[in-house]
């Protein structure tokens, strides 16, 4: 580690502790030769794997951005985005793997685009799931309002059991 004062190769690590509920490790450095203190946090390099092999680390914002041509025109915020990209990444980082597919990076987007904005999800899922027809629509659409009458039935369930 090169000291970001003057460069010197030779670092000392005085202290160690885990950051980010173990996501991360968070080091205090001292310089050799400038004796100066700083801090470094060492976090898991997030690898994707795309389509043709190749990898690349994984970037949030560019995860956000898909989704925020999904929510274009939609009453969704930045923080809302912002807060989905972090739920994406926790979700990856989850998995233990060093390296996820593609493939997994949507998967991992749909479950919580899906309870920020339904319109959204879909507009991404056609995407991502490559829909070919109004068909592949209305599947989805009917899919969609069955799990939303299944949280009303359950919703409501839950209510009238705690009625005295």
């Amino acid at each position: 580690m090169h000291c970001p004062f003057c460069q010197h190769d030779d670092t000392k690590v005085l202290d160690s502790r885990i950051a980010d509920e173990g996501a991360s490790i968070r080091r205090r450095r001292t310089c050799a030769r400038c004796e100066k203190r700083f801090t470094t946090i060492e976090q898991m390099q997030l690898m994707v794997v795309k389509r043709s092999g190749a990898t690349e680390p994984f970037v949030r914002e560019k995860a956000v951005a898909g989704v925020a041509k999904a929510c274009k025109g939609r009453p969704v915020s930045a923080d809302d985005l912002a807060r989905l990209g972090q739920q994406v990444e926790k979700t990856l980082r989850a998995s233990g793997c060093a390296e996820v597919p593609a493939h997994e990076v949507g998967l991992a987007v749909l479950e919580p685009l899906k309870a920020l904005d339904e319109v959204a999800y879909l507009r991404f899922a056609s995407v991502y799931k490559a829909f070919d027809s109004a068909d592949d629509f209305a599947a989805e659409i009917a899919t969609l309002m069955a799990a939303s009458a299944d949280g009303e039935l359950a919703e409501t369930s839950r209510v009238e059991h705690e009625i005295p």
